[in-house]
């Protein structure tokens, strides 16, 4: 059975449901290149059509695996949507990051070298910066798209007024503009309901948010008896998300057990479950999957058939009210004039 396919925000490029990430493939998860070339390689047979990475996913390494996945034999570039993203650190040198015109002109060629590709279908900022004028970035983006080496530009992270003030620039100053937003979403991440999603609608934007399963915490695992979130793998890498000391991942596990018990009464994997819940807000293109393993892949791919019915969406809200993050924390990107106290008190 042919899988459903969206559009893209008001681009007319045709995506599934399901995109690709490949943040694991490389030294941050997946070492095995090849095994991440067969992950590639069976999600595309299932009918995903759509690749996200990062130029800083494991210091570019994500970005070659992907490139050696299309590269065949045969070559599967031209039948997917590729997309990657510049921002983050990826050397010693202060101007190897960020988004400056500097930068990204720059960057765009590695990242091209790396994913072995003449074009790049969706160029994302990975987070903004406020230190750079948005009209820099903009203007560098543009010149990349008439230059063929971009086909749309996107941002990820951004909050609703980060956002809104993109397109105004855009339409200000002649620039091209965000035609997509990647932002964090999950059944426990729910605070961009209450602005970034009706803002991307608003602008006829595309939205494919990452970490729909919450960082693990909506993968099955942690039913009631069983494993502990602070013995997982990510508990190793960022602790403080994984901290049961703390009341609000306390919150998150009752949430994510009484969840995983509305999956199990619906007849489906808390897995399913979780996908099909961001991918049945009427802003959402695609939610962004992350598999390490083949196994991890497999446990996702269901969800390209599964939908919810209004009686189980209204159980969700029961358990998280819609535009809460049970863990106000989980932004995915915190503005320096609230962390750096010298940005508060100047």
């Amino acid at each position: 059975m042919a899988i459903e396919q969206r559009k893209l925000g008001s681009t007319g490029i045709t995506v599934s449901p399901l995109c690709l990430g490949a943040m694991m493939f490389g030294a941050w998860g997946n070492t095995d290149h090849e095994d991440c070339i067969r992950i590639i390689h069976r999600a595309l047979d299932a009918g995903i059509n759509f690749i996200d990475t990062a130029d800083v996913y494991s210091r570019g390494e994500s970005e070659e695996i992907v490139g050696k996945a299309l590269k065949g034999p045969p070559s599967r570039r031209d039948s997917v949507v590729l997309a990657t993203k510049v921002h983050g650190t990826m050397g010693d040198d202060p101007n190897q990051f960020g988004n400056s015109r500097r930068w990204i002109v720059k960057e765009v060629d590695n990242s091209l070298r790396r994913l072995g590709t003449d074009w790049i279908d969706l160029y994302q900022i990975h987070r903004p910066e406020p230190d750079t004028d948005i009209d820099q970035t903009l203007g560098a983006l543009s010149d990349l798209v008439r230059a063929g080496k971009v086909r749309a530009i996107g941002s990820s992270t951004f909050p609703a007024h980060e956002i809104v003030r993109a397109q105004w620039v855009a339409h200000k100053r002649g620039r091209e503009r965000f035609v997509c937003e990647q932002p964090p979403y999950s059944m426990l991440t729910r605070a961009i309901e209450a602005d970034v999603l009706p803002v991307c609608q608003s602008y006829g934007m595309g939205v494919i948010p990452w970490s729909p399963l919450g960082g693990g915490w909506l993968s099955g695992r942690y039913g009631r008896g069983g494993d502990s979130p602070a013995s997982s793998r990510r508990a190793q890498m960022i602790p403080a998300r994984y901290d049961m000391s703390d009341p609000d991942n306390q919150r998150k596990l009752a949430a994510a057990q009484a969840l995983g018990e509305l999956a199990q009464e619906s007849g489906m994997s808390l897995i399913e479950l979780a996908l099909a819940f961001v991918n049945t807000h009427p802003a959402v293109t695609a939610a962004i999957i992350g598999p390490r393993t083949m196994e991890q892949l497999d446990s996702q791919l269901p969800a390209l058939d599964r939908s919810l019915s209004a009686d189980v969406l209204d159980r969700i809200d029961e358990i998280v009210a819609p535009g809460v993050n049970v863990r106000p924390a989980d932004r995915g990107w915190d503005p320096p004039w609230l962390t750096d106290p010298s940005r508060r008190r100047r």
